[in-house]
């Protein structure tokens, strides 16, 4: 799971990613950290990262419909992925969606027990540097 030193991510889906990181960057003090054009972009204020998914982003494509915004859910980042849905399912719970993939890494969504979407996701593995 997220470590308590990492940022916390929170999903917002959005229908324009540009207008969505201007207003956040612009009027609420939040600092562009990655952006992927029209499908995705994150921006973060002190411990707070919101990644804000358009439509064609794989966060939008693993919501259930309807994938609208206001569509919003926590982001945990866990090292395997696959192990957590095995260790997940062995204690009865059970998954709102597939596994999807998409550039960024690999994603699963779960209900807590308000029917409130968790998105558990493992980042793409990064490329090692100085090779």
């Amino acid at each position: 799971m997220t470590a308590p030193d990492q940022l916390a991510g929170v999903r917002y889906l959005v229908d324009d990613v540009q207008k969505a990181a201007d207003f956040y960057t612009t009027h609420l003090g939040f600092t562009l950290r990655t952006s992927a054009g029209s499908a995705f972009a994150d921006v973060v204020r002190g411990p707070l990262r919101l990644l804000l998914s358009g439509p064609a982003s794989s966060g939008a494509r693993a919501t259930p419909e309807p994938a609208v915004p206001g569509r919003n859910r926590v982001h945990l980042i866990v090292d395997d992925l696959d192990a957590e849905i095995d260790r997940l399912r062995a204690a009865g719970l059970t998954f709102h969606s597939d596994v999807v993939a998409g550039p960024g890494g690999r994603q699963i969504l779960i209900t807590d027990p308000a029917g409130n979407l968790v998105e558990l996701f493992q980042p793409a593995a990064t490329a090692p540097t100085g090779t």
